[in-house]
């Protein structure tokens, strides 16, 4: 099942493999294998699940013998991985060697424009490592393969991020969101700063002291970003050909139709069941509580989408009930009973129309309406603006001054109108939590947003008990601590 379901696969090279001559000078195809280590973060495995997993939004059901796994999934969603899980390895790998490629890339270049560009791709990268692992290794392109690498601590790892990204928003232009630009660089940094009380802390599990000059920082640097606005309809961000439907992109996988780079299909073939159209691989799920979380009138919650639903049968959103296919005929499961998914499921054994599937990116119809475009033009989105404004309103809410004026409140109530939700009257840290699921789910945010908020270890569906805190990083894989004395295993593990 593995095998046919990791669509993108990605080449890894050891921390001490070298891709750029030692006597050469980097260029842009350089920077582009820089660029090519992005496509790891679309696969359904590594990177994405251990973001989205453990955390009240996903979890991965297994039905009888498929997703089974050896448990990989169930573990992230019960918080019970260990320094051998095959995902955390993974993540490591991929996150370290676009790590090692861009430090190459910066050490070679003379233009400053690939120096800035790999900064970011680094930043971006690092950004990951900090955020899951707590430490960051790092090899000077200069060290011998046989040099163990030096450890930064978090703290240091976060202060390079900066350096990387404020190198990164002096130097690149506004530019396209398929490429780093001034704008992705500015997100990034207001994200950093966010997150900074949780990077600096003593301890995993905090408390969390969010100083009022990084909340300053998180607002001066969203205030920055210019020429961005919220897409009036909310899954125009996610179509085919959002990179012209969404006023919202900063920093996407660019995909042309008949040359996707990034694999967006994966995020709706993991969840759609195997009769549907498109036909998926019936894995992942949303949780109840969470689904329930939205108004009915939200758009974000989905419904039927002109151009999909009114072609192949299949709506945006959440899938909950009967489901429907080509000229609206119900469709039927395996078993022949109708095919209606239902809000709860069972971690270790559920049937094939146990829980809510989630189809944040549009497929896009053939010319016959009998299956999709497999390569269809959905930019793969990173970052985009409603999260900019959330950042913003958070920092806010956390004391910091905004030079523009509004209230935290009053940010909110801006995306929620435009989704059709109804204006809060009041803000607090739960419900912008709240908000930020609503806004953002299944976008490989979430983990990050509860560790802010003191969530992550509460229990929820399918975990009925509170996890330790440990929980809140992942353990330094056990092969990397064998083979790096430098390297300490994580508290808990």
């Amino acid at each position: 099942m593995m095998s046919a379901v990791s669509c993108t696969k990605l080449e890894e090279e050891p921390l001490g493999s070298r891709f750029v001559a030692e006597t050469g000078v980097a260029t842009t195809a350089e920077l582009g294998s820089v660029y090519s280590v992005l496509n790891g973060f679309t696969d359904q495995s590594n990177i994405y699940a251990l973001q989205e997993h453990p955390s009240d939004e996903m979890m991965g059901p297994t039905r009888g013998t498929d997703w089974g796994d050896f448990g990989t999934w169930r573990k992230l969603h019960q918080h019970t991985w260990d320094p051998f899980h095959n995902q955390i390895n993974g993540t490591w790998d991929q996150l370290n060697t676009g790590i090692y490629r861009a430090t190459q890339v910066i050490e070679k270049a003379t233009d400053n424009r690939i120096k800035a560009e790999a900064s970011f791709l680094r930043a971006f990268f690092m950004f990951q490592v900090v955020d899951l692992f707590g430490q960051q290794p790092f090899r000077e392109i200069s060290d011998s393969p046989e040099t163990n690498p030096k450890v930064f601590t978090r703290v240091e790892a976060t202060n390079l991020i900066i350096k990387d990204l404020e190198f990164a928003e002096a130097n690149l232009l506004a530019g396209t969101p398929g490429k780093a630009n001034k704008a992705a660089a500015q997100a990034m940094l207001a994200k950093v700063y966010l997150n900074r009380a949780v990077y600096t802390s003593t301890a995993a599990g905090g408390p969390y002291t969010f100083a009022k000059a990084d909340m300053d920082k998180v607002i001066d640097y969203t205030n920055r970003i210019t020429g961005k606005s919220l897409t009036a309809i909310y899954f125009n961000n996610f179509a085919p050909e959002n990179s012209t439907l969404s006023s919202e992109l900063i920093f996407v996988i660019p995909n042309e139709e008949g040359a996707a780079i990034g694999n967006v299909q994966n995020r709706f073939r993991m969840t759609m069941h195997y009769n549907q159209t498109p036909d998926g691989w019936n894995g992942f799920t949303t949780l109840a509580d969470f689904y329930k979380s939205f108004e009915p009138n939200d758009q974000r919650i989905g419904g039927s989408f002109p151009g999909l639903t009114d072609k192949i049968g299949l709506k945006s959103g959440f899938l909950v009930g009967q489901q429907f296919g080509p000229n609206n005929a119900p469709l039927k499961d395996r078993s022949g009973n109708p095919l209606a998914f239902t809000p709860n499921a069972n971690l270790l054994f559920s049937t094939e129309n146990q829980g809510i599937r989630v189809i944040k990116y549009i497929p896009k119809p053939n010319a016959t309406n009998t299956g999709i475009i497999e390569q269809a033009a959905n930019d793969y989105v990173f970052l985009r603006y409603a999260d900019v404004l959330l950042m913003k309103a958070e920092a806010v809410l956390r004391g910091g001054t905004n030079a523009q004026g509004q209230s935290a409140l009053a940010i909110v109530n801006s995306i929620r109108t435009i989704r059709g939700a109804t204006p809060l009257s009041e803000l607090n840290e739960t419900s912008l939590l709240a908000e930020r699921g609503r806004e953002l789910y299944w976008e490989g945010w979430r983990r990050n947003d509860q560790i802010r908020f003191g969530t992550f270890n509460n229990p929820v569906d399918q975990r009925s008990n509170k996890s330790d805190v440990s929980r809140n990083l992942f353990p330094i894989p056990q092969r990397a601590v064998d083979t790096n004395p430098n390297l300490k295993q994580n508290p808990g593990y």
